[in-house]
């Protein structure tokens, strides 16, 4: 083994094992092994830049454009409404309509889009027929995975391998040419979830209502237990809090408190009786007075610290009585949740300006079913935590229009979706249509196919302007795609392909083609539950083929077994951003992800190393 070899494989492991890790996002995982590679000299600049340039970067970069102008116009969210609607009666005819719409949508836009559009749909649909979401929010992210595998552009593992084989001269990949084994895969995982599934999905108790949006402001206060910490304090004159600026005291930095609302006599002079007490909205830039009553929200302690630094009375109310005060048709309470490639993600509730933008407070976060209660403003947001926030309705309704950030799974006072553009959107499905077409024709490259629809979406306004559509692209899976094409290429440059198929060869010399088929399988899809967005198929693509023409047999079913197992990251939330998606909206555990998607994995493998051949012959 060389010493650059070497290196090579260290830096690879380092970067695998951060990967696992999770602390880290992979993007910047791959980029900082790139560069490492480039500064001890094992990649030229020119190789080291190549994979920026790479057709496929280009058109997933451009694939979130078209996506964008499509979820912008509304026609997604009618199209899934109208086909959700037509569930009822029996759990398995719900189910399987949620997985069709998620499957075929996902063939043609970002599965972590659909996914966004249809779980607080799926949430409402459960809810009315008194079913728990948890019997559907699961096999919707699967479907949405599963379902990329339909088209040439449905996930990042089939575009990687179009590219490989093209580069290589060993034959093009069409558009259409995936949806054979895309519709075998797909019907495998329906069939799955439909049968063996279902019996493996949890049933979990929550609670029902007719909401149109989901939970009801008053079962979200009792499953966060809101009422509990709540508490009134009195303000009399004498108090060195009158005159204060809410902003000023940074009573949630202080003291770990939120102060929701104040209540306080009015200034004219009216009879005793006529006398009625306004409620305010706590905002930053407001003064405290004397004889305020303030409602904050946090742990006792805390609380009785604030008291008495302040001189402040407690006042004494019934649980009753503040939760007629606290949800009423004014104030309320919802849920939202953080969506990938937000403009929250990595930030805190303080850097976006969350309190001063909506003129809402945040009383709690949820991640993974763990409850943070404290510090939630200095707390970095990560995708799929839900955040319980109180406020007036009329500021929850804007809330729910910003969906590029947000998807609001709690109820509100009036649906806040997109305002439908049936011009726009029949525009956006043209300009798609004509994407596609010309796709399957291959008259032009794909990857000018694709442009093209990008900017088309821009200049007919299906995505406001030139910002709006880089605000839209999600930059991780291209940056981190981007590098691991450097990394592959150091591991060929340095023989560490030629020696990774050596020792393959050893080891599974009398297993016959079908054997080569499960064995990259496998090894594909181990490393696809660390190594997201594909990626790992990058990696595995020049030991395929080096493989493939060490064994003398074709290396296109190998390259489609690839792509088949680098898009089912099924077994854990971590990776696949549908899965985390719903982990929190639908409180599944690591346990149900392990035991349902290792399941579906092993079964979607099995016939792929069957069927694959029939279709794409050795």
């Amino acid at each position: 083994m060389t010493e650059p070899l070497f290196i090579t494989l260290i830096i690879l492991l380092c970067a695998i094992a951060l990967f696992i890790q999770g602390k880290f996002r992979a993007d910047l995982i791959a980029l900082s092994a790139l560069s490492v590679l480039g500064l001890l000299g094992i990649l030229t600049l020119d190789e080291l830049i190549a994979g920026f340039a790479n057709q496929v970067v280009i058109m997933l970069a451009g694939l979130f454009i078209v996506g964008a102008g499509l979820l912008n116009t509304g026609i997604v969210e009618k199209a899934g409404n109208r086909l959700l609607g037509l569930c009822g009666g029996s759990e398995w005819k719900s189910l399987l309509i949620v997985m069709l719409t998620a499957g075929v949508l996902s063939a043609f836009l970002s599965g972590a889009g659909i996914v966004s559009i249809l779980l607080p749909l799926v949430m409402s649909m459960a809810l009315q027929q008194k079913t728990s979401p948890t019997r559907y929010l699961l096999p919707l992210a699967y479907a949405s995975s599963i379902g990329g595998l339909l088209t040439l552009t449905g996930t990042p593992s089939n575009m990687i391998i179009a590219d490989v084989l093209q580069e290589n001269g060993l034959g093009t990949l069409s558009y259409f040419d995936f949806t054979p084994i895309g519709l075998i895969a797909f019907a495998a995982g329906l069939f799955f979830m439909l049968t063996l599934g279902r019996l493996l999905l949890p049933e979990k108790t929550i609670a029902a209502n007719n909401s149109v949006k989901g939970l009801s402001a008053g079962e979200l206060a009792g499953m966060y237990k809101v009422y509990d910490r709540l508490h009134y304090l009195h303000i009399p004159p004498t108090s060195d809090i009158v005159g204060e600026r809410l902003s000023d005291l940074q009573l949630p930095i202080q003291y770990e408190l939120t102060l929701i609302e104040i209540q306080r006599k009015p200034k004219d002079k009216q009879l005793p009786l006529l006398q009625r007490q306004l409620t305010i909205s706590a905002r930053a830039d407001e003064v405290l007075h004397p004889d305020d009553i303030i409602l904050v929200f946090g742990e006792e302690e805390a609380v009785e610290r604030l008291a008495l630094n302040y001189e402040l009375e407690f006042k004494h109310f019934n649980t009753e009585q503040i939760k007629k005060h606290f949800l009423s048709s004014r104030f309320g309470l919802t849920e939202i949740l953080i969506v990938p490639n937000s403009d929250y993600e990595n930030q805190t509730l303080i850097d976006v300006h969350f309190r001063e933008k909506y003129q809402c407070n945040v009383l709690a976060i949820n991640r993974n079913g763990e409850y943070i209660q404290a510090d939630v403003g200095t707390e970095r947001l990560k995708p799929g935590d839900a955040i319980l926030i109180h406020g007036e309705w009329e500021n929850i309704e804007r809330i729910s229009t910003d969906l590029q950030d947000v998807i609001v799974i709690g109820s509100t006072s009036e649906d806040g979706a997109h305002v439908y553009s049936k011009v726009k959107a029949w525009i956006s499905l043209g300009i798609t249509a004509l994407m596609v077409f010309l796709l399957s024709l291959e008259s032009i490259p794909p990857v000018l196919a694709i442009l093209t629809a990008a900017l088309l979406m821009v200049i007919t306004g299906c995505v406001r302007s030139m910002e709006d559509a880089y605000q839209k692209i999600n930059w991780e899976p291209i940056l981190l795609i981007a590098a691991m094409f450097g990394i592959a290429e150091a591991l060929n440059n340095t023989g560490g392909v030629r020696m990774i198929s050596d020792w393959l060869a050893v080891l599974f010399s009398n297993i016959g083609p079908h054997g080569i088929l499960a064995v990259f399988y496998l090894l594909t899809l181990i490393l696809s539950q660390f190594i997201p967005y594909g990626a790992a198929v990058v990696i595995m693509t020049p030991i395929a083929l080096t493989s493939s023409v060490n064994q003398g047999i074709d290396p296109i079913p190998v390259f489609i077994c690839l792509a088949v197992a680098g898009s089912l990251a099924l077994s854990t939330p971590r990776v696949a951003t549908t899965n985390a998606l719903v982990m929190t909206a639908g409180d599944y555990k690591y346990k149900d992800f392990i035991m349902i998607g290792i399941s579906i994995q092993i079964f979607i493998g099995v016939i792929m190393v069957i069927t694959i051949p029939w279709i794409f012959p050795f």
